[in-house]
């Protein structure tokens, strides 16, 4: 895939997200008219840094994607596993349209092999609620192995879309195909006994990593 410059990679954040030039030129504490003026007419020629990191933080990717320095190559030994720009709500439920690509993470290979782990089925999302809290809080990183779909679906934490909402839920098999899906958090609801064919299982939750 051919890196973007960043001014298309803001652009297309901002289309796929929905918001407009005005409200991310107020979010980072600019006249309304900044964002459309450096994607339209190139001024500045730069994200300055703070704004550069505010905007990559409320969408998710690495700021080296913005214009940044972009990270060094991984290292012997070591697997890049992809970031994507969407989040799994855990919480009540946030539509995510597409799987844009914010970055990689670098995991020691062998760790993910001992773990039984191929790096190709795996991929990193965000957590996006508190309903999994205390076992995933808001902001964790999870890494989600696709290839549990094809080896057997099992009791745990996993992936789902539902009603086209992708969200992070702990499942429950039933007998005839149906399953529980559960909140972590006592506070959110949980749905029991639902049909299985009514839940499209992306992937099964196998690390998290979680911020201080």
């Amino acid at each position: 895939m051919v890196d973007e410059e960043p001014r298309a990679v803001l652009h297309r954040l901002i289309m796929e997200s929905g918001q407009d030039y005005a409200r991310l030129s107020k979010l980072i504490g600019r006249n309304a008219a900044y964002i459309q003026q450096y994607i339209k007419r190139g001024t500045p020629k730069r994200l300055p840094e703070i704004e550069r990191g505010i905007l990559a933080r409320f969408f998710g990717v690495e700021e080296h994607l913005l214009g940044g320095i972009a990270p060094p190559p991984a290292q012997a030994g070591m697997r890049l596993i992809p970031k994507l720009a969407v989040g799994a709500s855990a919480g009540p439920g946030a539509i995510n349209e597409g799987e844009t690509l914010a970055g990689k993470i670098g995991f020691d290979e062998k760790w993910l092999r001992k773990q039984g782990l191929d790096p190709a089925s795996l991929s990193l999302i965000r957590v996006d609620g508190d309903s999994m809290a205390p076992t995933l809080n808001n902001g964790d990183d999870i890494m989600v192995d696709r290839r549990a779909t094809a080896t057997g679906l099992r009791d745990g934490i996993h992936v789902i879309r539902l009603d086209d909402v992708l969200m992070v839920k702990r499942l429950a098999l039933g007998p005839a195909g149906r399953l529980s899906i559960l909140s972590d958090n006592p506070a959110y609801p949980d749905w029991p006994d639902v049909k299985g064919t009514a839940v499209a299982v992306i992937g099964r939750v196998v690390w998290a990593g979680r911020r201080l």
